[in-house]
Parts: structure tokens; sequence; C-alpha cells
């Protein structure tokens, strides 16, 4: 009599598998295929309008068109494919966050990893005297202050078991104190180094070249295989610290390398567009809206999340008021700030 109970319900639980595995990897599909849309229309979007065919060609050189070719070559796709690094790299980045510190909360800009790094590049111009193009020693100051904030909210969360509430309390204060000191240096900056900074505290996805991106895509792809790679491992989180260490799993190294390696990427992005915020927030949010928290699909999920809302924030600020663009900074900030409330709110009422 009780074998028969037990089979049922493994059955239900295998057929509610098999749906959430068809629902999650659909959502994955159509996600792609916004992504690709959005590419499609920034592309198209500018003052130099052309039929999209022409568009496609001129990817490749390929246009009768010699105007088409530069246009596209030089200018619509670097800014396309920086977006695309940048967005997936920031919401890879949120969703390992999350996961390692077990707060929804967590992302780059909310604990204050981002403004540490913006500190970090400010403090490389105006003091070192380092210049713009500087692509080791800007990168290199903007992630020593990335991984300063992230050893403050890494002691916090698992030495003196502060709650998640007040590690975003405390990412709070450490971004105002960072974004003061910047504000600081800027204030003794000259006119040359204050136009470099006012690059970062904006955000910027127009002004990399092919030769930036080069860097800023082997730290994003090492995050993606490292994560892929330890998928099972924040699974296995989820059901805490002591049943993931008796699997076998060594959370404290996870824990270690995955903020770093998100303080890498976050130090790297900032140093290559400035600051962005609430894409590492909002974009596994949406995607775990639909996935839940199975980090096989929320993986790869965040990070087509991340590139899809970057590119359409870059699309709206070149579009609503053109041929002015509007910062990307801030577009993102409208775009997240309301959410963070929401979270905000939602756990509170949970408590």
């Amino acid at each position: 009599m009780n074998s028969v109970p037990s089979k049922l319900e493994k059955n239900n639980i295998d057929e509610l598998y098999r749906k959430n595995q068809v629902k999650s990897i659909s959502f994955l599909v159509i996600l792609s295929g916004v992504l690709l849309l959005t590419i499609l229309l920034s592309l198209r979007a500018g003052s130099y309008e052309t039929p999209i065919g022409e568009l496609i060609k001129g990817i490749f050189g390929m246009s009768a068109d010699r105007k088409i070719n530069i246009v596209v070559r030089n200018n619509r796709l670097p800014r396309i494919v920086t977006a695309i690094l940048a967005g997936s790299g920031l919401g890879l980045a949120g969703c390992i966050l999350q996961a390692v510190l077990r707060n929804p909360l967590a992302s780059s800009s909310t604990l204050g990893v981002s403004q540490g790094a913006t500190f970090g590049a400010a403090f490389s111009i105006v003091i070192l005297g380092m210049g713009a193009s500087d692509r080791f020693g800007i990168p290199l100051c903007a992630f020593v202050g990335s991984i300063a904030v992230a050893l403050v909210i890494l002691g916090l969360s698992k030495f003196r078991q502060v709650s998640p509430e007040g590690i975003v309390l405390a990412g709070v204060a450490i971004s105002s104190m960072f974004t003061g000191a910047t504000t600081l240096i800027q204030y003794f900056a000259d006119e040359v180094q204050l136009s470099t900074l006012v690059f970062w505290t904006f955000g910027d996805l127009g002004s990399t070249g092919w030769d930036d991106l080069g860097g800023m895509a082997v730290i994003v792809a090492l995050l993606c295989i490292y994560c892929f790679v330890h998928r099972w491992d924040y699974n296995a989180l989820l059901s805490g610290e002591e049943t993931a260490i008796s699997l076998g799993i060594h959370v404290k190294r996870l824990t270690l390398v995955g903020m770093v390696l998100c303080c890498l990427t976050s130090s790297v992005v900032v140093s290559n567009v400035g600051l962005i915020s609430f894409i590492g927030l909002v974009a596994p949010h949406i995607v775990r809206m639909v996935v839940g928290n199975n980090h096989v699909y929320l993986i790869p999920g965040s990070i087509l999340g991340g590139a899809t809302l970057l590119l359409l924030g870059d699309l709206f600020a070149r579009t609503v008021i053109s041929p002015v663009i509007l910062p990307i900074g801030a577009i993102t900030s409208f775009l997240g700030g309301p959410l963070f409330l929401y979270l905000l709110f939602k756990g509170g009422k949970k408590q």
C-alpha cells in the first residue's frame, strides 16, 4: 500500500521537472531571439539610415556603399559588442554574488563593488596620472578598489554573520563612501582629467574600439566558463552551507573564487564603459521569475538577460531624443531602482 503513493509522488515530481525544463529552455530560446532582434534594431538606429540587408552586409564589409561598411564596422558594431559583453558580465556577476552570499539583493552595484572600481579608476587617472588609453593600469586599479569592497562584504557575511539586509545596508554605506571619495578626487582634477572622469560616472558604450574589447571578452568568457562548470555547486548552496559541504563542495573556495572573478569582471567593465548600475540586480531576477533557482538555466539566462537589458537601454538612450545620446548609466538606474525597492519591500513583508 505504501509503495503506490511513493511511485505516484515520484511520477508527479518527474512530470513537474520536465515541464519546468521545457519552460526554461523555451524562455532561453525566446530571450535569445529578443537579443538578436535588439541587435538588428541597434544596427539600424542612428542618423545614417540604411536598409537592414545592407547593414548585415556591412558587418562583413560587403556592402556596395563604402560608408555603410565604415559606419557599421567602426561605430555601431563595436558599440553593440560592448553592450553585449558588459551586460553579460554584469548580469552573470550579479547572479553569482546572489548565490554565494545567499542574498537576493546582491549585485556589483548594490554592494558597492562597482563604486569601488570607479574610485580605483579615478585614483589611477588623477593621482597616478594614467591616461584614459592605459589598458592595464586603470583596470588594475579598478580591480583593487572592487576587491577591497568584496573583502569587506565577504568578512561581514562569513565572519560577522551579518544578515542579508545588513549586507545591503553595508553596501549602501560603502557605495556612499566611495562615491564621496571619487567626488573629492574630481574636485582636484584638471580639465582633461575631469572630462575623463565624467565618462566613468555617466557610463558610455560608444568610446570603446575593437582593441579595447579583447580583454573584456577574455574576462567575461572566463567567468562564464567557471560558473557553468560549477552550476550544480551553486544549486547545492541553495540547501545551505552544511548540505553543500556534505556533498563534497569546498564552499569557502567556491565563494572566494566566485567573488574574485565577479569583482574582476565588474572592474574590467567599469574601466571600459564606466559605472553601469543595477544590470546585475535586474537581469537575474527577471530570469529567476521564469526558470526558478536552477543555475543550469539561471546562469545562461542571466548572461542573455544582462546583454539584452543593456542593449535595450542603449537603444533607448540613442533614439528617445535623437540625435542626442543619453548617458546609459542614468537609464539603467531608472530601470533598476524601482525593482530594488520592490525586492526590498517584498523581503520586508516576508519578515
